[in-house]
């Protein structure tokens, strides 16, 4: 037993509290929240699913995000640490597991970062019909967005925080008016531009579209990503703040969103583009392009902004990876500002070679498009397997932890093992349908599977062997006990 405690003590523990400014109050991680769960165009892709929609925008509410945040919260409690799910799951299951769950949920946070950069491209397509028409056009942009969000990462993280704030105050504002396009299409035009609200069968989830809660599941995920930085809140009380007040903006925003992007535009012909919410804009309000397009910049700025987000909150997992030598232990260095600039770079560099592997001049229009989806549809496997870990977590730190576990316990213990059950099944089947059907025409289904469960295989058997390295170098390094001659 004593051993076994020894290797769930991390050395972040010690090392990361004196290391990292505690600045983070209860607005700064519900903003944190909501810019790494709520992506509003996820509005705009919904709309193919019809009125089905709010349905497994529902189940994705009740079967994965309330959950998610219940557990999130009693285990950032228990382990208020840098590094949530990788500090929850060593403390759970030890050092191999810990990392892995690390690994799992940091992995995802590079190949996001390309799909922000490219979120802002397609943003800006709508601004400028004829821009970017180029694959290496699109590949610079992305790559600016990247190396800008580097830079601010490693300003001191309160400056740092206050940009992401105000740009995520913007973009609640123009989330408020999507939604309120819609209502003053039906009211200008007397009608919905999408029909069949009465129709019950239309909100009913059909067998061919279970699809889309794999696409739900991916909309919602990110829960734990602000604990990421758990010892740089000032209190710990935001902790179950930022769960209660991000949960409730973003089921709010999804919601209100798909409703004004419904109202406003014929659900029947929607292609699931991502400028969808701002086309509605433009018919809501009176055919305004002009201003449809000032909605347009702040939803640019604040993708540009969202990724500053992800490559700051990501990179904490990286830099607690570093300070236990799983990885080079550079990476668990702070610069004079208490920023773990070299985990930052690493993360931008590697988000960097994949955004030069799809998008060159050398990669045809339809492969660059292949790899796009094929990488994003990965994002979502992996990050499901390390909310899987997550959510059995609850129950294995109760067997490792019992007291603590009481000690921080705000909710019904039967509530959180439920939370438990159904986040991991929710999570399981959100992997499931992601492999079951492709995302993209482009891909054949036995295509899709084989290529995407290769890039999941690769991904998780990096994981394992970057593990193995850093045990092999641990015992190599590890001092060999001498004998002392008896008296």
């Amino acid at each position: 037993m004593a051993a076994q405690a020894d290797e769930r003590t991390m050395v972040s523990e010690r090392l990361a509290p004196g290391m990292l400014p505690r600045v983070l109050n209860s607005f700064d991680m519900t903003i944190i929240f909501v810019a790494i769960v709520l992506f509003i165009v996820n509005a705009s892709a919904i709309q193919q699913a019809h009125q089905a929609a709010y349905t497994y925008w529902i189940l994705g509410f009740i079967a994965f995000l309330i959950p998610g945040a219940l557990v999130t919260a009693h285990l950032g409690q228990m382990f208020p640490q840098e590094g949530s799910l990788y500090v929850w799951t060593q403390k759970a299951l030890g050092p191999f597991w810990g990392f892995f769950a690390g690994f799992c949920a940091w992995w995802p946070g590079i190949l996001v970062m390309v799909a922000t950069g490219d979120a802002v491209v397609t943003i800006w397509q709508f601004i400028d019909k004829h821009g970017l028409p180029k694959a290496w056009e699109q590949g610079l942009i992305i790559l600016a967005v990247l190396w800008f969000s580097a830079l601010m990462s490693m300003l001191r993280l309160r400056m740092t925080q206050s940009y992401a704030n105000l740009a995520v105050v913007f973009y609640g504002a123009a989330i408020f008016v999507i939604g309120l396009a819609g209502i003053l299409w039906l009211i200008g035009s007397g009608h919905s531009a999408t029909g069949g609200w009465g129709t019950a069968s239309n909100w009913n989830i059909h067998s061919g579209q279970w699809t889309w809660f794999g696409f739900v599941i991916l909309a919602l995920l990110g829960i734990e990503v602000p604990l990421n930085m758990g010892v740089e809140i000032v209190h710990m009380r935001a902790i179950k703040k930022y769960l209660f007040w991000g949960s409730i903006v973003v089921m709010v925003a999804y919601l209100w969103a798909t409703l004004g992007t419904m109202l406003a535009l014929p659900a029947a012909k929607s292609v699931g583009a991502t400028t969808d919410v701002l086309s509605a804009v433009q018919v809501g309000f009176f055919n305004s392009h002009t201003f449809a397009i000032i909605i347009a910049l702040v939803l640019l700025w604040f993708f540009v902004s969202n990724t500053i987000v992800y490559n700051y909150s990501f990179s904490r997992l990286l830099f607690v990876s570093g300070l236990e030598q799983r990885m080079p232990s550079q990476l668990g260095r702070v610069n004079k500002r208490k920023v773990p600039v070299y985990a930052i770079i690493t993360q931008t560099v590697l988000s960097s070679i994949f955004v030069v592997a799809i998008f060159n001049p050398w990669v045809g229009g339809n492969n660059n498009q292949r790899a796009y989806w094929l990488f994003q549809a990965a994002v979502t496997v992996i990050w499901c397997i390390s909310m899987i870990l997550l959510f059995a977590d609850i129950f294995l730190v109760k067997r490792a932890f019992p007291a603590k576990f009481e000690e921080v316990r705000t909710t019904h213990p039967y509530l959180l093992y439920a939370s438990g059950v159904i986040g991991m099944l929710a999570s399981a089947f959100g992997a499931y349908v992601t492999f079951r059907s492709p995302w993209t025409s482009l891909f054949s289904i036995g295509h899709w599977r084989l290529w995407l469960g290769v890039l999941c295989g690769v991904s998780l058997a990096a994981a394992v062997l970057i593990y193995a390295i850093s045990e092999f170098m641990h015992r190599r390094e590890a001092p060999t006990p001498t004998l002392t001659p008896a008296a």
